[in-house]
């Protein structure tokens, strides 16, 4: 969840995603299975990942607010370990028959199942994950055969690979700004109405939107900032915004995301645009 600034350079990728002789001109697409044009290759659709470990942790540990049990996790982390051994073991070639939606949703679930992890490896438990040296960058995961970081999992795979911006409101750094912490797994066949959830609970907090009419402010999450461009990739044809035409797009996915008087509103341009700081503390219950 770095600012797109600090991304790992895709000359270090190419060394981590070598499958067989696809070597470094395949990239993420050869672990997703996808020919040099972007195409994906046919197969034969393979069974997805059982998410059932994955839930169980997730139903236990995580409440209402997104918050986290972490404590609870680190002594009973059973559950969340089945679940990465069977995405260290899920192949490449299962992965890459499955539709978009179930790629999307797997990926996600990884992202935040290795969150988890990262936070409950240490003993006592950080204040941030920014306090892990390292665990976005540079600590290495079991991935469908390969050893992948966060960082790739995220900047060169799915941010890269797919045109959906909605992981925005899906992928939980760990962090109080963060979207909140989902109770249960994503799903290929729940994928859309997931995110269209995720987006909506996100937005409609104050971690992801603050209206102030009477200082004539709006105020967005920090990572519409940072991610900036894969709202315009997603809506290239989103009509202008005055006042605010470099963030149109944005602004109208938010927008879609709010009542009728605050889309008129956001969408008017009559406004000071503000990004909201953002709180990295760890999003875990409180004792």
């Amino acid at each position: 969840m770095l600012p797109v600034r600090h991304r790992a350079p895709l000359v270090l990728l190419c060394g981590v995603l070598l499958l067989g002789a696809a070597g470094c001109a395949g990239g993420p697409a050869a672990l997703l299975g996808r020919g040099t044009s972007g195409s994906a290759v046919s197969a034969a659709a393979q069974p997805p990942l059982d998410p059932a470990d994955l839930n169980a942790v997730l139903e236990r540990v995580v409440d209402g607010r997104g918050m986290v049990a972490y404590e609870a996790l680190q002594r009973e982390p059973a559950q969340l370990d089945r679940y990465l051994q069977a995405l260290a073991e899920l192949t490449p070639e299962r992965f890459a028959s499955w539709s978009e939606a179930e790629q999307i949703a797997l990926l996600i679930n990884a992202y935040n199942a290795l969150t988890l992890r990262s936070i409950i490896d240490h003993d006592p438990i950080r204040p941030t994950i920014k306090a892990i040296p390292g665990v976005w960058k540079f600590r290495r995961h079991p991935v469908m055969g390969q050893r992948l970081t966060l960082d790739e999992i995220e900047h060169q795979i799915l941010r890269r690979e797919y045109n959906e911006p909605r992981i925005h409101a899906a992928l939980v750094c760990a962090a109080i700004s963060c979207p909140p912490l989902r109770r249960e797994a994503f799903t290929g066949p729940e994928l859309e109405r997931q995110l269209e959830d995720q987006t909506n609970r996100w937005l409609a907090s104050s971690e992801g939107l603050r209206i102030d009419r009477d200082a004539g402010e709006v105020a967005i999450s920090s990572i519409f900032e940072w991610f900036g461009e894969d709202w315009p990739r997603a809506d290239p044809d989103a009509a202008p915004v005055p006042g605010h035409e470099s963030e149109s797009a944005v602004l109208h996915f938010i927008a879609r995301h709010r009542p009728a008087e605050e889309q008129e509103l956001v969408l008017g341009g009559n406004y000071r645009l503000a990004y909201l700081p953002y709180n990295w503390d760890l999003n875990r219950q409180s004792p």
